[in-house]
């Protein structure tokens, strides 16, 4: 089948090579224009758009789709389908209408559910047991499409939103293949989805980065863990601002409140938090340091517990 990609970070990368291995025709690669990182600023290509150079696929990168030559343009490629994964684009009805067989979509989460901008981090800080992705057209509307299909994986306990990003980036692809397939063959169904149902999935903002000690010890590991790698979870220690990286839920109960420390361990710092529980701080990095062990750090800047 002849198909438009577009796609942004490694998860779409992943997809993109899927299908590229199932044989299918990339008429195009289309991806966010490239960003400035790091402290040199230097101009970095997406991941998607790095794989598609070493594939020899063309690659476009418009800042819009309300200019009508990038559409003309989009459109004299004749896609049969455009394939969309974490492009980071909202595609006009100009767009939407030009494939014959549609533009599907694969978002990380079990759909009505965390739609929006960041569904694998949301489904970790919400506590959600399971998650997923989802084969959907598109539609004018935000993750609104009729559904094709799903696959479903649990969230770990010590899932950080990397390690679950890595886990749908092979589900995503394995779906993709799958929903690609079917829609070349004419079987692809559809199921409309039931918006009394939805939630959605805000970007993440750095306010969201202090912890509450009040929470429950599993609601703050929620936290770190969906914070992992930004805008990531923070504590003070020492009179430092530290990012916090991991923790670990303890089976220990204390009389002393929220926020204060209840011990210094081998393997970190033990904080008091909600409910009378206990939560273990076990990596941390301090303005300006390296990420390390919270107790290699409370070594070199120890602190007094009452």
């Amino acid at each position: 089948m002849r198909i438009v990609y577009m796609g942004t970070p490694e998860i779409a990368r992943v997809c993109l090579q899927r299908i590229v291995e199932d044989g299918h025709e990339i008429a195009a690669v289309y991806t966010k224009i490239d960003t400035p990182k790091n402290r040199g600023m230097k101009l970095t290509a997406s991941p998607v758009k790095e794989y598609a150079l070493e594939q020899g696929i063309p690659v476009i990168q418009p800042t819009t789709f309300k200019d009508e030559a990038v559409v003309e343009e989009l459109r004299a490629l004749a896609p049969e389908l455009i394939v969309v994964v974490a492009y980071g684009k909202i595609l006009p009805q100009s767009v939407l209408d030009i494939p014959e067989k549609g533009c599907i979509n694969i978002h990380a989460s079990l759909l009505p559910k965390l739609r929006g901008a960041g569904p694998i981090q949301w489904s970790i800080l919400n506590g959600d047991r399971e998650t997923g992705v989802t084969a959907m057209y598109l539609n004018a509307g935000m993750d609104e499409g009729d559904m094709i299909d799903t696959l479903t994986t649990p969230i770990e306990d010590t899932d950080t939103t990397e390690t679950l990003t890595e886990k749908l980036s092979v589900l995503g692809a394995e779906l993709l293949s799958k929903t690609v397939k079917s829609i070349a063959e004419g079987t692809a169904t559809r199921t409309p989805q039931n918006s009394a149902e939805a939630t959605y999935a805000a970007m993440l903002r750095k306010d969201m980065s202090p912890i509450d000690w009040t929470k429950s010890p599993r609601e703050i590991s929620c936290q770190v863990r969906g914070l992992i790698p930004w805008p990531v979870a923070t504590m003070e220690l020492s009179g430092k601002l530290c990012k916090v990286y991991g923790v670990t839920i303890l089976d220990k109960t204390t009389d002393r409140v929220p926020g204060t420390p209840v011990a210094v361990t081998k393997k970190g710092l033990e904080m008091a938090c909600g409910e009378g529980q206990v939560i273990l701080v076990t990596e941390v990095q301090a303005q300006g340091g390296k990420r390390m062990r919270c107790a290699d750090y409370l070594r070199g800047h120890p602190i007094e517990i009452d």
